[in-house]
């Protein structure tokens, strides 16, 4: 089964709305578009370039695909980010986009969550997906999300799209990867773990825990 990786930019506080501008995206009044723009550093852009080549197709939402298809196409393929984003197959998830204008894009029709399962079983490499914040919520919601890069900046807002919403499935996650920019910038890699484990920390759990743990002993010994 191909894995679905979902990598973004956040805030300390979760905020995943318009790192790249202030015309990004401004629904809901935000007014902090452009937030990550002045963290960027040449390790994070090798990390860029090598997360992308890993790719064997994007999937976008309708938001994302607009701002890349007027911009990416643009570059050339003297950039190494450009040519793979270009060339590779791309999957946009949208109820109103009907022409479909990068190279190699294809529209998702119908549900989204489905269409999406269904492309995971195919054959095929890595599935990326990038921004698509409404589409993120959807994946997550249905637990299709294999594993997160979070690139976290040493920012915080207090307000805005986060990347967890109220409609997160709980579930553990398990750090595979970490690294730092210069800028202070954490890049954090989690895959799915299974479900959470829940404890205690009440003094008489622990403390009745420990008597369960000790009683077998206690007999061996006599």
């Amino acid at each position: 089964m191909r894995k679905l990786v979902v990598g973004t930019f956040l805030t300390v506080d979760g905020v995943m709305q318009a790192p790249g501008g202030p015309d990004e995206d401004s629904e809901g009044g935000f007014g902090h578009g452009g937030w990550s723009v002045n963290y960027w550093d040449e390790f994070m852009g090798q990390t860029i370039v090598g997360l992308t080549q890993q790719a064997g197709a994007l999937l976008l939402g309708r938001k994302t695909y607009d701002i890349f298809v007027a911009s990416w196409p643009k570059v050339g393929d003297d950039d190494p980010v450009a040519a793979k984003l270009n060339s590779m197959p791309k999957y946009v998830a949208s109820r109103t986009l009907r022409e479909m204008t990068w190279n190699n894009a294809r529209l998702i029709e119908g549900d989204a969550a489905q269409a999406v399962a269904k492309l995971k079983e195919e054959p095929g490499g890595e599935i990326q997906v990038t921004g698509s914040g409404n589409l993120i919520q959807t994946l997550i919601k249905h637990d299709l999300v294999d594993q997160f890069v979070l690139w976290v900046f040493p920012v915080v807002l207090g307000s805005g799209k986060r990347l967890f919403g109220s409609g997160a499935i709980p579930a553990s996650l398990k750090l595979v990867d970490t690294k730092t920019s210069s800028t202070g910038v954490a890049t954090h890699t989690y895959e799915r773990a299974g479900e959470i484990n829940y404890g205690s920390f009440d003094v008489d759990e622990q403390h009745r825990s420990e008597e369960l743990w000790q009683k077998p002993a206690e007999s061996q010994a006599s």
